[in-house]
């Protein structure tokens, strides 16, 4: 019996990149069964919730979650309840997604993109580990409220040792496949949350001797990732501080088009650890419909759900050596294109699937 992958391709260029990623993945693995559900702002105007029925059964029921984006103009301004991130709120929640692992790598021939200077970010290839379920955006209590005459709002932030260890555990385990280096970032010198954190990380550090741990401030560590973006290797932080740094570390490639994500949770499947795969690009409805968005993260997307998801490593990697294949033969879209005609996403997922050896 094949394993079935949830399809929820969301909106803006959500539908098209995701219709590329599902043409690499089924290439590679033809027995997997991809079904597809309406979210978000596609599911809103259709008169469903952002999160659609439709949708959570066929989630309950599979091994791993291919996510589009979510999020249109047309819902800011609205209740969260009636916003298509909405659907992204209860994925996460519902299904305890609590580690969100963003790899960050720039290819070869792609130095010149980033907004910094191409030695510098020459052989970068950094992962953040952001504990997502915990922290600031789930703290209670959470409100806005008036005291004496005066409005004044309240966010909580509060860690449990649990939700550290584990965190901490993801780092841990995924540096030991890498460069065993792990860079715990906080603010213990103010906060008493930080200070928690970094006493739970250094316990669980003590069960991984052959891996090197370091700490850094969060405001020193925004610093060196522009400074020496190449040191790095595992870095893991808690919901806020991974919110903002996950997206510094973004863009030092130069195309957030390029940089997939994984949300990893508690569930458990036949085939691995039941997760959320997505570029982090968003919607970019500007250019939706248009053809001409990057579908490098959500292919490589693709390739981390089987590797985490459906414990098949060498059709993950098969991908990923695709796509450095595509980018060594001069294959760019638009936002990287500047000597050569640019590809849309349709050609670019080609050029990907004409790679795969």
């Amino acid at each position: 019996m094949s394993d079935t992958i949830a399809i929820l391709p969301g909106d803006g260029i959500g539908p098209e990149v995701t219709r590329a990623a599902v043409r690499v993945l089924t290439q590679v693995r033809p027995d997997l069964t991809c079904e597809q559900a309406v979210v978000g702002g596609a599911a809103l105007r259709a008169g469903m919730p952002a999160l659609s029925g439709q949708a959570r059964v066929l989630c309950d029921r599979s091994a791993g979650i291919l996510f589009g984006s979510v999020g249109l103009p047309e819902f800011d301004g609205k209740p969260l309840a009636e916003r298509p991130e909405y659907a992204l709120f209860l994925l996460r929640r519902d299904y305890e997604l609590y580690a969100n692992v963003r790899p960050v790598r720039v290819f070869p021939g792609l130095e010149d993109a980033s907004s910094l200077k191409a030695e510098l970010v020459r052989g970068l290839d950094l992962v953040v580990v952001r504990e997502l379920t915990g922290g600031i955006y789930y703290g209670q209590p959470k409100e806005q409220r008036v005291v004496d005459g005066i409005e004044e709002a309240v966010d909580t932030m509060l860690y449990r040792a649990p939700e550290i260890e584990r965190i901490a555990r993801v780092a841990f385990e995924l540096a030991r496949t890498r460069r065993k280096r792990v860079t715990s970032v906080d603010k213990q010198n103010i906060l008493e949350t930080s200070r928690l954190w970094r006493r739970v990380v250094e316990r669980v550090a003590r069960e991984y001797p052959d891996v090197a741990l370091d700490h850094l401030l969060v405001d020193n560590a925004a610093m060196q990732l522009v400074r020496r973006p190449a040191d790095f290797d595992v870095i893991v932080t808690e919901n806020m501080f991974g919110d903002i740094l996950s997206d510094e570390a973004a863009i030092l490639t130069g195309s957030i088009g390029t940089l997939p994500s994984a949300s990893l949770g508690t569930k458990r499947t036949a085939s691995g650890q039941f997760g959320l795969y997505e570029p982090i690009s968003g919607s970019a409805p500007d250019i939706a419909g248009q053809g001409i968005a990057n579908p490098t993260a959500a292919i490589l997307s693709a390739a981390m759900l089987l590797r985490h998801s459906l414990n098949d490593d060498a059709n993950a990697q098969r991908i990923e050596r695709a796509v450095e294949r595509a980018y060594a033969l001069g294959a760019r879209t638009a936002e990287l294109a500047s000597e050569t005609p640019p590809l849309g996403t349709d050609a670019f997922a080609a050029t990907v699937l004409a790679n795969l050896r």
